[in-house]
């Protein structure tokens, strides 16, 4: 019997099917839960003969012909269950029939797919051949002793963490180290969308003298040159750029007058939701600092973790901070902006409303996997001022008409319609000081990250981590709350 023949249709048997497609996985998994993985979706797709017939031909031809979504309901924590461990269902059946080594959000979605999982429709595409992987196998993983921190990290067979807001969950972003390659011709260079004209595609401020060249060479604590290639991720649009850039943003004049503060920035650092020691500040001389896991006491560019005592450490932090290492180098580059490089072996986890703004998302919606060797901006001194302006003129403009509204001052034919404005202009005066103090600081956690792909949902839950604040940017948020004052709440008489 040829192969063409002996290939099973959507009329056949669950049984038959669910044979021939355990030809054709690839060995990652055991048998007992890949079979158990299959039997699932061949049962799920028995009424959509037409997307059991794209399963087929999709994994019994290699992906050799065009195949259509495959679709499964989308769960509310987003993740599927087989055999006791929870999954995203588009990792799963990619692991299961293309790649068994595939970690997680290491796929992106073909142009042509529907229903993707990240597009976040109501059912979720599960055609393995309807995703590529972006990030090279093998990158951000640790060999030797250290290994199966990783592997258990990787490990999706955790409790799920499924909530009313579950829908809206934070999203893990990874931002690789960029490849080294030869600039791209002018005339080649891929345009890019309006989101991203920011200065997370410049250079860093140094190295705009060097703009005539191919590429930016960067030496920092390194012995050897480093070509600048600067790469953005976002959930579907990888960009790599190397070679000039002009940084325009060099020559503009500064945000204020006000003289710069003595520290650029203070560092604490904190182990679950408790801080240990004393808070580091960084003088403004000193506009490269690094924190590491080592127990150099000195001070001045260097923050070293692992001097730092707590009666209530458990093993698990103990664990955890063994993995720190040589840690990140933060820098300070012109007025206010900072780039991370991470010098660790293990990737860091970064909130930075400057990156989720760069990948498309809310503020606060995304965390930032940064792997080891990457080096990448993650506060923009500008715009932090733009949305700091934005948001207390918003917050000043519901204060007024929320005060207006109870005073029955608001137009309109009756009151019909006030209830929406009166919620959404609640919303916005409540913004205060706290939400605008957020822009002004960064989170980041060593070696373990949290969210709907980790066991932990906040960095309070992490090991050990760190938050930044970035004093210029206060300085700023002083001067906007001072020229642009928040109205108070108007007693009720």
């Amino acid at each position: 019997m040829d192969r063409v023949s002996s290939t099973p249709t959507s009329n056949d048997a669950c049984l038959s099917i669910v044979h021939s497609l355990m030809c054709h996985r690839q060995g990652g998994e055991s048998e007992s839960f890949s079979k158990r993985a299959i039997e699932s979706l061949v049962k799920k797709l028995k009424e959509k003969k037409d997307e059991l017939d794209s399963l087929i031909t999709a994994v019994t031809t290699n992906g050799a012909h065009p195949s259509k979504c495959v679709t499964i309901q989308r769960t509310l924590d987003g993740r599927l269950q087989v055999a006791g461990r929870k999954g995203f269902p588009h990792v799963i059946y990619a692991r299961l029939w293309r790649w068994p080594d595939l970690h997680k959000n290491e796929l992106k979605h073909v142009k042509y797919c529907q229903f993707a999982f990240d597009l976040k429709c109501d059912s979720v595409c599960v055609n393995p051949y309807h995703y590529e992987r972006v990030a090279s196998p093998g990158i951000g993983e640790c060999t030797g002793p250290s290994a199966g921190l990783l592997v258990k990290e990787e490990f999706e067979g955790q409790p799920s963490h499924s909530s009313s807001d579950a829908a809206h969950s934070i999203q893990t972003i990874q931002h690789q180290p960029a490849p080294s390659h030869p600039a791209l011709p002018t005339t080649t260079r891929p345009a890019l969308p309006d989101t991203f004209n920011s200065p997370a595609l410049l250079p860093p401020p140094d190295a705009a003298n060097s703009a005539s060249s191919a590429t930016f060479p960067i030496s920092h604590t390194h012995t050897h040159t480093h070509t600048h290639t600067q790469t953005l991720h976002t959930g579907h649009l990888t960009l790599s750029l190397s070679g000039p850039v002009h940084n325009e943003l060099v020559f503009q004049p500064p945000i204020s007058t006000h003289p710069a503060p003595d520290y650029w920035c203070s560092i604490a650092y904190f182990e679950m939701d408790v801080q240990v020691g004393e808070t580091f500040k960084v003088p403004s001389s000193c506009p490269v600092v690094t924190v590491d896991g080592y127990v150099d006491p000195s001070g001045g560019d260097r923050f070293c973790l692992g001097q730092l005592s707590n009666v209530h450490r458990t093993e698990a932090i103990e664990r955890a901070r063994l993995h720190i290492g040589k840690g990140v180098q933060l820098e300070c580059k012109g007025e206010g902006d900072v780039w991370v490089r991470c010098l660790s072996d293990h990737a860091v986890f970064v909130q930075s409303y400057y990156l989720d703004r760069e990948a498309g998302r809310a503020p606060g919606d995304a965390v930032h996997k940064i792997y080891p060797s990457a080096y990448i901006k993650v506060f923009d001194l500008r715009q932090c001022h733009r949305q700091m302006q934005q948001q207390a003129a918003t917050a000043q403009a519901a204060a007024a008409a929320q005060a207006a509204a109870v005073a029955g001052n608001i137009p309109g034919p009756g009151s019909v319609g006030g209830i929406a404005p009166a919620i959404s202009l609640s919303a916005a005066a409540g913004i205060g000081v706290d939400d605008l103090r957020r822009l002004c600081i960064l989170r980041m956690s060593f070696v373990k990250g949290w969210g709907p792909d980790y066991p932990r949902q906040s960095i309070k839950e992490t090991p050990c981590w760190i938050e930044i604040h970035l004093h210029r940017a206060f300085q700023l948020l002083d001067e906007v709350l001072h020229t642009m004052p928040i109205a108070d709440p108007q007693p009720l008489d």
